[in-house]
């Protein structure tokens, strides 16, 4: 069946890079004791409900949204699901079946939220697509030759997004696609091409960020020189309108594993897959890097004898309470990956350890975000109930951890100008009193217990957005920019 292929895929990217062996000179962090947390497997998938899930988005419902990259019905082409924060899940539909999904194969990344409340992602051929949350899909965009596996990013009105394959070159682009569909090719990679290598970086393969000058942030898998190695991806820069700026190259056997996040102050934080200079193995590394490209290596995974604080980090997540958050593709107690918890500083705490029964790691991977209640969840593409032995297969979960994170609110979008239409979503918001920009009071709606309508008012600042409710009062979990 198709989804067994695409398991196949998983295998060899995780092989190819546990043969990368190669140290630099970096130093190592320092384990801290495990924090109190709870970790439960919310939901496994089996294959006929799935398999190889993405990761997850909250809807305007306050519910998870996600997409699994194969299995589901005879097609295997993967389905469309909602799952609520306690666990019941419901397939929204079957990708290539006949139907409301028809139209295309499961999107090859996580999709995201746009602000009339429909999904937004890019499919399996090339496509670019939408989807309700009743699961009704319409294509808004085709081309075969531009195969996209990273997630849009919601930014000046538009989706930005990348393609590891097209363009001019074949290497790759940066692209700009408004909400109706329309795409316009904003930078084509391997322009700069130098005795067999495109110093400009080629192939990007995780989603854009936006900095706090406006600009986009990424990274490419491949391309780039750091004087003495070739190929091994880079830190860009692109400026809405298309004027792209290489900031870092990586050095030998150390690709990229996880977009950029922005933290605090406006720095960069990401990870590699492999390299570093880990005490029992290049296990991968957590490093920061300011927006002129200059990068700190913060902790070298591996320093642990058998790798027990984890190797091949990935998906670095950003949460309310100013730490980092990350899973581990490989090590840990059971060899199955881990979560991490990681602070701005390179301070390190091992939150769990899978066993393969509630995810496994080292065949695909997993992804992390956080809803408005504060508790953080994620999925893994392996493992499930019954691991090792599986009946009929293991090829997935949805889990929780609750780390005692208190609520926030999240705008959609993190920008625009006075008057601006913004949706806020969290929750337990009935019975809202006060909406605020960095202090200036806006008029707003209350949508339902999950969703509040504003505009930004005239007058207000680049600052957290406040919400009063009769629990409490709740903040953005990060700054709202105003131009």
């Amino acid at each position: 069946m198709k989804w067994n292929h695409r398991k196949a895929k998983h295998s060899g990217v995780a092989s190819m890079f546990l043969t990368m062996l190669f140290a630099t000179i970096m130093f190592a962090g320092v384990i801290v004791p495990v924090q109190a947390q709870t970790f439960t497997t919310l939901y496994p998938f089996q294959g006929s409900n799935g398999a190889y899930p993405q990761g997850l988005v909250q809807g305007v419902d306050g519910n998870l949204y996600g997409v699994t990259e194969a299995g589901g019905d005879q097609f295997g082409a993967g389905t469309f699901f909602r799952i609520s924060t306690s666990g019941t899940e419901k397939t929204l539909c079957n990708f290539f079946d006949v139907g409301a999904c028809r139209a295309a194969q499961a999107p090859s990344a996580n999709l995201v939220l746009g602000t009339n409340g429909s999904f937004y992602g890019p499919a399996l051929d090339g496509e670019t697509i939408r989807l309700n949350a009743r699961g009704k899909l319409k294509v808004l965009y085709t081309n075969a030759n531009n195969i996209s596996v990273a997630s849009l990013v919601l930014a000046n009105g538009n989706f930005y997004g990348t393609t590891k394959n097209g363009g001019a070159n074949n290497q790759g682009t940066v692209f700009k696609m408004s909400a109706a569909g329309k795409v316009t090719t904003l930078y084509s990679f391997c322009s700069n091409y130098q005795n067999g290598v495109c110093i400009d970086g080629a192939q990007p393969n995780f989603a854009l960020v936006q900095g706090s000058d406006g600009n986009l942030y990424g990274t490419t898998s491949s391309g780039g020189s750091d004087g003495v190695n070739a190929g091994y991806g880079t830190i860009f820069k692109i400026t809405p309108t298309g004027t792209l700026t290489t900031l870092y190259s990586f050095p030998g056997f150390t690709p990229p594993s996880s977009a950029l996040v922005k933290g605090d102050g406006g720095n960069f934080y990401g990870a590699t897959y492999s390299g570093g200079s880990g005490k029992y193995s290049p296990g991968g590394t957590f490093f920061t890097v300011t927006p002129s490209g200059a990068l700190t290596t913060l902790y070298n995974f591996c320093n642990l004898q058998s790798c027990a604080d984890g190797a091949q980090p990935a998906n670095i997540y950003l949460a309310n309470d100013g730490n980092f958050y990350g899973i581990t593709w490989s090590g840990g107690v059971s060899n199955q990956g881990t979560i991490f918890q990681m602070t701005p500083g390179g301070t390190l705490t091992t939150l769990h350890n899978f066993d393969g029964t509630d995810g496994s790691g080292p065949n695909g991977g997993g992804m992390l975000m956080q809803d408005t209640n504060g508790t953080i969840y994620g999925t893994m593409s392996n493992g499930g109930p019954g691991w090792p032995v599986c009946s009929p297969v293991c090829v997935g979960t949805v889990f929780s951890m609750n780390m005692g994170l208190g609520p926030f609110v999240e705008t959609l979008p993190t920008s625009g100008k006075a008057k601006a239409a913004v949706k806020i979503l969290g929750t337990s918001l009935t019975g809202t009193t006060s909406v605020t920009f960095n202090g200036t009071a806006a008029t707003f709606k209350v949508v339902s217990s999950s969703e509040i309508t504003t505009n930004v008012p005239v007058g207000a600042t680049s600052g957290v957005v406040q919400v009063v409710t009769p629990s409490g009062t709740l903040s953005s979990n990060v700054t709202f920019q105003v131009p």
